[in-house]
């Protein structure tokens, strides 16, 4: 059991410095991968990776994944009301630091799923 925050998934199961993270858990279309974390502790975790976003362009189904590497920060740790022993991070930050998708700002803030 981890004894660190975690970030819950959209399966409802804790991690702790995964790799990969889907964002947008309806449809899948937003995802965090070649997460690489230089800090996980109490009180925060960041990491640099990719956001995998779908254009869908024409339409979802028929859309592009385009990549755009970010620096990751969760923060806000809080108790997980599903699991009381444990502490997750309550909010995402996504920095880009190079392109950024059509529509987002150079940083995006995300509450995340209790």
């Amino acid at each position: 059991m981890p004894t660190q925050p975690v970030v819950v998934d959209c399966f409802w199961h804790p991690r702790v410095e995964p790799r990969a993270f889907v964002l947008a858990c309806g449809d899948g279309n937003s995802r965090l991968t070649s997460l690489r974390w230089s800090r996980w502790d109490a009180r925060s975790a960041v990491a640099t990776g990719v956001n995998a976003v779908n254009d869908c362009k024409p339409y979802c189904a028929a859309g592009t994944f385009r990549k755009y590497p970010v620096t990751v920060r969760l923060d806000r740790p809080r108790t997980w009301k599903k699991t009381p022993r444990l502490t997750q991070y309550g909010r995402l930050t996504l920095t880009y630091t190079d392109t950024k998708p059509a529509g987002y700002g150079r940083t995006m803030t995300y509450p995340l799923w209790n």
